[in-house]
């Protein structure tokens, strides 16, 4: 999606991705990830998600890119967490206690601004792409991870004619297509999704399931 689109939407605060709540995936199997206290946890495309603040309390170092400064000041904001801002190379850092936020391109992140990162969270990223960036976007991920690195991964599956996204379509085929060259791959859950939300019934869909995946580099 052009940078601009998500600039629009958090300046009109149009963010129904945002989830007010701890997503239910990440309590439900984030313990299959197996990390010790300390590691470092990649939140992709995190917005100011609540995701982040229980990876926290948890003991976690936490490590997001966003694209909008918007997105992470409301996060420190609401959550009343200090920072300190810096610049490194196209990014701006915003740097709390153990929680790292760097606002600028996914596609611009490297290993020497990240360091090394112990797992992934990705609930909102991949299925915020359409489908011409989710291979770019996964390709860029792989360059950015060690071997043995487990992941989490949330995604919806539904007929993507009948609703344009984001969020976007991403079947199990297509998680296999685009992680098996080089990942392990085992599928969690499937959940009927429009049991659950009233809002994509509204919305025509005739069904969707939300699939959670644990992942681990090869």
């Amino acid at each position: 999606m052009d940078p601009d689109f998500w600039h629009q939407r958090w300046q009109e605060g149009k963010i129904g991705f945002h989830q007010d709540a701890v997503n239910r995936h990440l309590l439900d199997y984030w313990q299959h990830l197996n990390l010790a206290s300390g590691a470092t946890v990649f939140v992709p495309l995190c917005g100011k998600s609540l995701d982040m603040l229980w990876l926290l309390d948890r003991g976690y170092r936490v490590v997001g890119v966003e694209i909008n400064s918007l997105a992470i000041e409301a996060f420190f904001a609401e959550n009343q967490l200090t920072y300190r801002k810096d610049k490194q190379a196209d990014f701006t850092l915003w740097q709390g206690d153990n929680i790292l936020i760097l606002e600028g391109d996914f596609f611009a992140l490297s290993i020497s601004i990240l360091g090394k990162l112990d797992a992934v969270f990705d609930r909102a990223a991949l299925i915020a792409l359409p489908e011409p960036m989710r291979l770019a976007y996964v390709t860029h991920l792989r360059e950015l991870l060690s071997p043995a690195t487990p992941a989490l991964l949330v995604t919806l599956d539904y007929p993507q004619a009948e609703m344009q996204g984001p969020p976007f379509a991403v079947s199990p085929d297509e998680v296999q297509r685009l992680y098996s060259s080089w990942c392990w791959i085992e599928e969690m859950a499937s959940i009927n999704q429009l049991s659950l939300d009233a809002d994509f019934r509204e919305r025509g869909l005739s069904k969707m399931h939300e699939l959670v995946f644990y992942l681990r580099v090869n």
